[in-house]
């Protein structure tokens, strides 16, 4: 089963990375504008249909390794889909990956392994009592909308886009909890029983203000900004949600120690692909 989670997490962040690598190659190909207009000359390029069953894809996939492991295994695995999104769109966009570059994604993965095989994620249970729900949603909304309004106060475009990056990182871990629990109830009890639960919907909701959230980070400030908050928070919530809903539960002790270690490489690497690559926006923006 945790193989199983782990094989289509990691090919959930893949997936997700080709999608919005073909996407963007898509949008350079058709005027600038907005609208129907917009969307009915990007559904004319193939790229821009590939980049949508490759968005399409990832969610199933996530939703797959969701129903097999933990959700504190899973979706630290997602940051994966930064160094993926690189390795596609500097080959779509015909574009050189620096020695630098090819380093920071070593650093990123190898941290993450290291981080991941320390910790050892475990769990089974994908439902959760309303008594745990509440909670969670009063605190992960409060901290969304909370971000939201100080974003509005500050003056400071890295102020903004590390605030906002943060709330992506809630709101990307919140879905992924209502998805865990949506995919379950369609699996244990049928296609009626998912569509008429409200974590079906909610996943929805939250996972389209968590992307609306995102984009709103990245026009703030520059991705080396807003990106470590959304990496570390969404692994780091996910991890709390886990354990809070789902009764999942980490290796503690001396585990700590690599444990920490390959966290700390982790954004060692982030911040080395958002710095020594020009063009990361662009490709993985």
């Amino acid at each position: 089963m945790l193989v199983l989670a782990v094989a289509f997490a990691v090919l959930g962040a893949a997936s997700n990375a080709a999608g919005t690598a073909f996407q963007r190659k898509a949008a350079a190909t058709v005027p600038q504008g907005g609208g129907l207009r917009l969307l009915v000359a990007l559904a004319r390029k193939p790229a821009w249909l590939i980049g949508i069953a490759g968005v399409t894809g990832a969610a199933v996939s996530q939703a797959v390794a969701l129903a097999n492991g933990p959700l504190s295994l899973v979706q630290p695995l997602f940051i994966l889909e930064l160094p993926f999104a690189l390795l596609f769109g500097t080959f779509l966009l015909h574009r050189r990956l620096p020695e630098e570059g090819w380093w920071a994604v070593a650093a990123v993965v190898a941290g993450l392994a290291v981080a991941l095989g320390a910790a050892a994620p475990s769990g089974e249970r994908d439902l959760a009592p309303m008594t745990r729900w509440v909670p969670v949603l009063l605190a992960c909304l409060g901290a969304m909308a909370a971000a939201v309004a100080l974003s509005v106060r500050g003056t400071s475009g890295l102020l903004r886009a590390v605030v906002l990056g943060a709330a992506a990182a809630v709101g990307n871990a919140l879905t992924a909890a209502l998805l865990k629990t949506a995919t379950s109830v369609l699996i244990d009890d049928g296609l009626l029983a998912f569509l008429t639960t409200w974590q079906t919907y909610g996943f929805a909701l939250c996972g389209i203000a968590a992307v609306l959230l995102l984009e709103n980070a990245l026009q703030a400030g520059s991705l080396a900004a807003s990106q470590p908050a959304l990496t570390i928070g969404d692994a780091t919530v996910s991890l709390v949600l886990g354990m809070f809903l789902f009764g999942e539960s980490i290796r503690l002790g001396w585990w700590l120690l690599p444990g920490c270690a390959g966290v700390a490489v982790v954004v060692i690497g982030v911040l080395a692909l958002v710095r020594t690559v020009p063009h990361v926006r662009d490709l993985a923006g």
